[in-house]
């Protein structure tokens, strides 16, 4: 076995394989970095093929057919209706336009809910559920929310807010098998995405928390109630010149 001559002079050695691996361990990090960022500055133009999310539940079907399909087709925002992006910001992060990634006062409710032992549902800003969505996994643990943080300042650094909505409502959960608002529209709604109404982005809006188990096609006197109040919210906010802020 070679040995390393620089290390011996303390009394131990350390094998030059040894040397050789600690030598590249240090750059992963930094070659995922440049490839997350790689990623970033290609999808601020062309169109996202899938997620994180998506892929994952595409090979769970691999060896369980009752995982549901993925269904996705892009949809561009020139061809989304302003009410639908408006129902989602009216229902998930009504500063979405006003932060950098992160919402400091629902994410400190959010820690100290934490810290009590209480639910620390919310705080998840429409910037950090595209950041979760796109890179990362689900459940519930403090590595995957401290990457979805710095992921959600990173994506606000090189992307519009107008690009990050797009995104985030074409990889955004609707049902077990629908991502984005172009396969909820075909599959759920069975129209195309420019004759969604007021009241159907309402909707689509009011399943976000757990698409899995709310149906937009079958709703429930909860979601229905839900999609009142969202609708109230959006023209509180000033309806569709809310967006102008973006």
């Amino acid at each position: 076995m070679l040995f390393s001559p620089e290390l011996t002079k303390a009394g131990w050695v350390v094998p030059d394989f040894k040397l050789s691996y600690l030598h590249w361990l240090w750059r992963l990090p930094l070659l995922l970095f440049l490839l997350i960022v790689l990623l970033l500055l290609i999808f601020r133009v062309a169109p996202l093929p899938s997620s994180s999310f998506m892929l994952q539940q595409s090979m769970a079907r691999i060896f369980d057919e009752t995982v549901p399909q993925v269904r996705h087709q892009w949809v561009s925002m020139e061809q989304i209706p302003p009410e639908v992006a408006l129902a989602a910001i009216a229902a998930e992060d009504q500063l979405f336009p006003e932060h950098w990634g992160i919402d400091r006062g629902a994410t400190e409710r959010a820690i100290q809910a934490a810290l009590d032992g209480e639910s620390s549902g919310g705080g998840s800003t429409i910037t950090q559920q595209v950041a979760k969505n796109l890179f990362l996994w689900g459940g519930r643990s403090y590595l995957r929310k401290g990457l979805e943080w710095g992921l959600a300042v990173l994506i606000e650094t090189l992307w519009s807010k107008e690009r990050i909505l797009e995104v985030y409502l074409n990889i955004a959960q609707f049902s077990e098998a629908d991502y984005g608002v172009g396969a909820a529209s075909e599959f759920l709604f069975k129209k195309p995405v420019a004759r969604l109404s007021e009241q159907d982005a309402a909707l689509l809006a009011a399943v976000l928390p757990l698409p899995e188990v709310y149906s937009v096609v079958k709703p429930s006197k909860y979601i229905q109630k839900r999609q009142r109040f969202i609708l109230r919210q959006m023209r509180q906010l000033g309806g569709v010149a809310y967006l102008e802020q973006l």
